[in-house]
């Protein structure tokens, strides 16, 4: 490896992007020389073949440890990663005032020029992010997406064993992944490098939250919004209000939230946040179903959704009605119990009901997406009755937050080499089905799945399981006797 003429290309590549300028050329260069633990430059005439700044920063970490700079482990490796990424970025003031000169004009060039920014400084991990499989699937409910996750590293066994040794010493800081304290932090076992990390400040209800994106992000412009104080996930009325504030400043985004008990809620509860984007999911796109009136908020459209979770439609130009509208129909619901569907309110004192609520902004209206939420247990199902059941762990065993309520499948990364034996034993050929999927392999056989079909047979038969799994997570059925007892909560809830 030619260290100087990997250090040389990737200032050129970084002028090539905006990330800086020409001027900045001897300046960056010195800084990622002394990182690497250089102290002279060779320039190089010629670099071929062209790469990209995700492969440019490899080589120079692989060059760092292979000449004992960093040791060679995981979180190490990536500590000088964002390090080298964070010579070329503006500080957070820097970039909080280049996003709002843009907002004035517009807010859509404001968060594409922050996006950019983040894929740019390899904070948004595009290389990684582009070895997912990704595909949708038609269903009755529109086209579901699936993703299987393949872009998390593996982490190598020296990296598996700092872990382990490393011991908490007193309260963490920062205190979880979401909180504000990350910007710029360098890293450390066990929590991930954050040098190039840039938030933007965005006021919420008299609140500081701040815009981020996702480092792996999972559908176009996937963003975080999150609370300047480290504290739990509670929805409220204070979450339709940020949520329907946050789409009024940024109407191309939708915003939505987690749930906030456990089974049912995302992955961290730890931290109030929201997750939104520019992309239009399939229950965005379902069609309203039931239709209803509410003299109680007479100027508010209400309707279900053809959806297979429960989802009530709120949709006005008038946003403090859609607040009170939703802390109402949060707050019934709360309290409401269906035993005859095996919704339960409370265990002793223990919430089983709340909501995940999606706000978004269309045709000149707001429109607020609450979805009923229970995570009931019981002896048949104790990961949850309203959890997907046994039969489609095989696919899908985890929590169905925010991203897959909304229609988009977060699949585990075994599935890429378990899928591919599956249709190996469909055609007959030489295989190591995993147990778990025997059962499903042997129906699919009654498709006599040919080399040139297996793939895309197994491919829409994940999507259907997919829905499956949504359908599980509805708490009213969409048989006759759920969407019965569906009725019976409007009524109880308009009565």
């Amino acid at each position: 490896m030619n260290i100087y003429g990997s250090v040389q290309q990737l200032t050129e590549q970084a002028i090539k992007v905006g990330l800086i300028e020409k001027e900045d050329k001897v300046y960056v260069r010195n800084q990622v020389l002394s990182l690497l633990g250089l102290e002279d430059f060779v320039p190089t005439e010629q670099v071929s073949p062209e790469k990209d700044i995700p492969t440019l920063v490899e080589d120079l970490v692989e060059y760092a440890c292979e000449n004992g700079v960093i040791e060679d482990y995981f979180d190490a490796k990536e500590i000088l990663a964002s390090k080298i990424m964070n010579t070329m970025i503006p500080l957070p003031s820097a970039v909080t005032r280049h996003f709002y000169e843009l907002y004035e004009n517009d807010p859509a060039e404001a968060t594409n020029y922050f996006y950019e920014l983040s894929k740019n400084s390899n904070y948004i991990q595009m290389k990684r992010i582009e070895k997912n499989i990704e595909y949708k699937v038609e269903t009755e409910y529109g086209e579901l997406d699936i993703t299987i996750n393949l872009s998390k590293p593996e982490k190598d066994p020296k990296q598996i064993a700092l872990e382990k040794e490393a011991k908490a010493t007193g309260e963490k800081y920062p205190k979880c992944l979401l909180c504000v304290e990350n910007e710029g932090y360098a890293g450390r076992i066990g929590h991930p490098a954050r040098s190039n990390h840039r938030i933007i400040p965005v006021p919420l209800e008299g609140e500081n939250w701040y815009l981020q994106y996702s480092p792996y992000v999972y559908y176009n412009e996937h963003c975080i919004v999150l609370c300047e104080e480290h504290r739990d996930m509670k929805i409220s009325k204070d979450t339709f209000a940020r949520l329907l504030g946050f789409v009024e400043k940024f109407p191309h985004y939708f915003l939505g939230s987690n749930a906030d008990i456990p089974i049912v809620g995302g992955s961290i509860l730890t931290h109030d946040h929201y997750q939104g984007g520019n992309y239009e999911f399939a229950m965005a796109k379902a069609e309203d179903e039931l239709q209803f009136k509410w003299d109680r908020y007479g100027t508010i459209e209400i309707s279900t959704v053809k959806w297979p979770m429960s989802v009530l439609r709120l949709r006005s130009s008038d946003m403090a009605s859609l607040i009170e509208a939703g802390d109402h129909i949060l707050q019934a619901w709360r309290q409401y119990s269906d035993p005859e569907v095996d919704i339960i309110a409370f265990t002793g004192d223990t919430p089983h009901n709340t909501i995940t609520p999606i706000a978004r902004k269309r045709n000149g209206k707001y429109e607020l997406d609450l979805v009923l939420r229970n995570n009931r247990t019981n002896d048949e199902h104790p990961l949850g009755i309203f959890h997907p059941h046994a039969d489609v762990h095989h696919i899908k065993k985890e929590n169905i937050g925010l991203i897959e309520v909304m229609g988009l499948a977060v699949l585990p990364a075994r599935l890429k080499t378990e899928l591919q034996e599956v249709e190996n034993y469909l055609i007959d050929e030489a295989n190591s089905v995993n147990p778990i999927h025997q059962e499903w392999a042997d129906e699919l056989k009654m498709y006599n799945p040919t080399k040139d079909n297996v793939h895309e047979l197994v491919k829409r038969e994940v999507g259907k399981k997919f829905m499956r799994v949504l359908e599980d997570a509805g708490v009213y059925k969409r048989d006759e006797a759920g969407q019965a007892a569906f009725k019976r909560f409007i009524d109880h809830l308009t009565s």
